[in-house]
């Protein structure tokens, strides 16, 4: 009893450190190989085979119950503590790799996901990427409004200049 206990208390600091979790089902894949998966997301999340009714109260204790329908058959959860993206973007391309792992859904920003909005989060670029353009745009909208502000100084040398020429031609 105390173990359950401290296992639903573990599990609901897990739900609350996370900023994303995502559910999967795991039935067929060996020990191997849910090792290689947690390698490849360790970087942004923690992947965890859950029991499922110990699950269920964990999240219902930080008010999320929109996992309760899918926490059937074996479960395993990544609790994101980085980038939903990348995590979502590995577990599909774990998913791709090895068919028995099943995307199942998920709870994000507030919201419970479907399996296809976890795929349209994988869609979405990383938050570098999405960094990287903003401050590209900022850079050139920074250059443009140098060269707008250049241009009258360097449009009237150009005219003064000329003005001189023409003086000088006309001496």
């Amino acid at each position: 009893m105390a173990q359950k206990e401290a296992s639903v208390a573990e599990l609901t600091k897990s739900f609350e450190n996370s900023s994303a979790v995502l559910l999967t089902e795991y039935r067929g894949l060996t020990v191997a190989q849910l090792k290689e998966l947690r390698t490849t997301i360790r970087q942004d999340a923690e992947f965890a085979v859950v029991k499922n009714t110990l699950t269920k109260i964990a999240a219902n204790n930080v008010g999320i119950s929109a996992l309760d329908d899918e926490l059937k058959g074996p479960s395993a959860i990544a609790f994101v503590h980085g980038d939903p993206v990348a995590v979502a973007k590995g577990l599909r391309a774990f998913a791709k790799a090895h068919p028995l792992l099943v995307i199942k859904g998920g709870y994000f920003d507030g919201k419970p996901l479907s399996a296809e909005e976890v795929g349209k989060l994988a869609d979405l670029e990383s938050r570098e990427v999405l960094l990287a353009k903003a401050a590209g745009m900022f850079k050139a909208s920074m250059a443009k409004a140098a060269a707008l502000f250049q241009a009258p100084l360097s449009k009237t040398v150009r005219t003064v200049e000329a003005l001189r020429e023409k003086q000088e031609t006309a001496a």
